[in-house]
């Protein structure tokens, strides 16, 4: 069994379902993890904003507008209109979602978890349908029942013990040897569906690798592999032909949007290789991430942007030690805000975080526990692994930096947003 998945911008549009069926003309025995359409994350986000608004209108615009986008691909896929009761009957639930919800701050998560979820099985039902059309007999596979996930949403996490009896149960007796199944989404213990955090499919392609013993796992991208920064925010940027794990999880960490930070230990564990390839040409070998590899030889540049650089100090000007470490991290996690960058001195403790939600109650709460907290908006968290002379000045100096930390191999900077 191999694994592959695909993301939102390789099926955006008709052109980008039939290039998937492309790739997987010569293939039996395979898995395939399948993102929501183009932008429709972000625009089941908008309905989700509109519900938590109570803009009914607004929200209901934006399922009209998803219909219609999802219906063109369709229209096109088979050269003639056509209606898919699958896709229809998903559609009609997300209006009832939209227009029913009553809102309440304390099921902010949930919600957005109930009705962003509608992406990905809209996407898996037309492609699905499409490639059994094709002439590429599969089964659709419904991953909120096979992938079992704590209890928590919006970044949940998988139990992979209990998903894998689920998954292989779904899979049994199966005349099918190609499956489609949704990325990023799964199953709480109390029945309600939860996401893995955004690009959490390269996770759920991990899970099913790991539960399914895959010989390997390939996610199809639209650049050529891995590269060693954002070829948008640095044009010199440089394709890395190999990687292992390790150095991958710590790019990860660190912000770089080559994978989702949960990915390799469901690989590691089993010793799957992952390769990342190009969607517009399954010749190229793109870059396999394994357990051993050759040295990276250029530096790799990752930039996490939408931070908030938070600094605390004790009102008593007592030192930041464990006991106060206790406090502050408890706080971040009751509001679900991740620290990416600490810094400490003797008396204040400045946080790196990502935008969230809830950036402002948890602010409020650290005040009201007794920090004093001074607040800088329109940060970024800038990388850059394997450094030069040359880089250091461009990037660690300067006015607009607030913070950097290095080492003999890795600099990270927070700095004003340019």
């Amino acid at each position: 069994m191999k694994v592959y998945k695909f993301g939102g911008a390789s099926v955006r549009n008709a052109d980008g379902v039939r290039n998937l069926r492309k790739i997987i003309d010569d293939e039996q025995h395979l898995f395939i993890i399948v993102s929501a359409m183009g932008k429709t994350t972000n625009a089941l986000e908008r309905v989700f904003a509109g519900v938590q608004q109570g803009n009914r209108e607004a929200a209901l615009g934006e399922v009209a507008a998803l219909r219609s986008y999802h219906a063109e691909i369709i229209d096109d896929l088979w050269h003639g209109h056509r209606q898919l009761e699958r896709v229809d009957a998903l559609f009609d639930e997300l209006e009832r979602v939209a227009a029913e919800t009553v809102y309440r701050p304390e099921e902010a998560e949930l919600r957005y978890d109930e009705i962003v979820a509608y992406g990905e099985l809209v996407s898996t039902t037309i492609i699905s349908e499409y490639l059994n059309h094709a002439g590429v007999a599969n089964r659709w596979i419904d991953m909120r029942r096979c992938l079992l996930t704590e209890q928590r949403h919006k970044d949940a996490g998988v139990d992979i013990e209990a998903s894998a009896p689920r998954l292989r149960a779904a899979l049994a007796g199966c005349g099918e040897t190609i499956f489609v199944g949704q990325g990023f989404i799964g199953g709480a213990p109390d029945g309600t569906t939860t996401t893995l955090g955004r690009e959490g499919s390269d996770y759920s392609a991990a899970v099913v690798a790991n539960i399914l013993d895959a010989e390997s796992m390939s996610v199809w991208k639209d650049v050529d592999g891995i590269l060693n920064a954002d070829p948008k925010i640095f044009p010199d940027a440089v394709q890395i032909a190999e990687l292992n794990y390790l150095d991958t999880i710590e790019l990860a960490y660190s912000g770089a949007q080559i994978i989702h930070p949960k990915t390799i230990k469901p690989l590691q564990n089993k010793n799957i290789p992952l390769y990342v390839r190009p969607f517009g040409d399954k010749r190229k070998p793109g870059t396999v991430i394994r357990a051993m590899s050759a040295p990276v030889d250029v530096p790799i540049l990752i930039l996490k942007k939408d931070q908030v650089l938070l600094t605390l100090r004790s009102r008593d000007f007592s030192f930041v030690l464990e006991e106060k470490f206790a406090t502050i991290f408890s706080l971040l996690e009751r509001f679900r805000i991740k620290a990416n960058l600490i810094h400490n001195s003797a008396v204040n403790l400045s946080l790196c975080v990502d935008r969230s939600w809830h950036i402002d109650e948890a602010v409020g709460a650290l005040r009201g526990a007794g920090f004093d907290v001074m607040r800088s908006d329109n940060m970024e968290l800038l990388t850059v692994r394997g450094y030069t002379d040359e880089l250091w000045r461009r990037y660690a100096c300067g006015p607009q930096v607030f913070i950097r930390q290095a080492t003999q191999s890795t600099v990270r900077v927070v700095r004003k947003r340019g």
